[in-house]
């Protein structure tokens, strides 16, 4: 995977003031050949699909596929996909741990 430095940058163009920083945060999965667009901050245990180019901040257990990256769902801590709605409100049970997952208002948070 590749994580860029300068939003727009160009050859033969010194930008080195012009870095971004980009934070990926505990647990997320970047997919191979995935392109992370500087400035942007991936969230806790966030999934970055194979190929993916992400230009934006991801939210926390978003599931991300495509050019550029659109959120098509969500993904618990274990990794599987969440039968939930991208937006509104929901909870539902990881199948593999039983860990109860909370969406509120287009929020997702593991519950205690």
């Amino acid at each position: 995977m590749v994580f860029t430095n300068v939003y727009n940058p160009r050859s033969g163009v010194e930008r080195k003031d012009e870095f971004m920083d980009t934070i990926v945060k505990k647990g997320a999965t970047l997919g191979a050949n995935c392109t992370i667009v500087c400035g942007a901050t991936i969230g806790e245990y966030a999934f970055v699909g194979a190929g993916a180019v992400i230009n934006k901040t991801i939210k926390a257990y978003a599931l991300m596929v495509g050019v550029p990256a659109k959120q098509i769902g969500w993904m618990s801590e274990f990794g599987e996909r969440l039968d939930l709605p991208l937006v509104g409100n929901g909870s539902t049970l990881c199948t593999h741990t039983g860990t109860k997952y909370t969406l509120e208002n287009s929020v997702l948070t593991k519950s205690k």
